[in-house]
């Protein structure tokens, strides 16, 4: 009985929200952090590509596993199929992305 998990695992990450797919997601030893691994995206030879989930592809190649910060995650959902992996961008000043508010934010200085 070998069924296949997909995660959608969506946080914030250096004033964007992200919302990237993986096959998985658990706590691991180092406190305060989950874990993130096998990370997938489309098809790379797809006619249509999304300069999005490219973005997040550039960004996360190489990367065998992603230590996400407990407090940045705002939702993990198992789902059935992969989705498009995106950014939302936000200008941030003292408003939170969208409807979402990170714990600790650093002042810029």
């Amino acid at each position: 009985m070998s069924e296949k998990h997909v995660y959608k695992v969506v946080f914030i990450n250096r004033e964007e929200v992200y919302e990237i797919y993986a096959k998985s997601v658990y706590q691991g030893d180092m406190y305060g952090f989950i874990i993130v691994e096998e990370l997938v995206f489309g098809e790379k030879s797809a006619i249509v590509i999304d300069p999005g989930e490219e973005k997040i592809r550039s960004e996360f190649e190489g990367v065998k596993r992603s230590f996400i910060p407990l407090h940045e995650i705002i939702r993990i959902d198992q789902v059935e199929r992969r989705g498009t992996a995106k950014i939302v961008s936000s200008e941030r000043s003292s408003k939170p992305v969208g409807n979402v508010s990170s714990l600790y934010m650093p002042e810029k200085k």
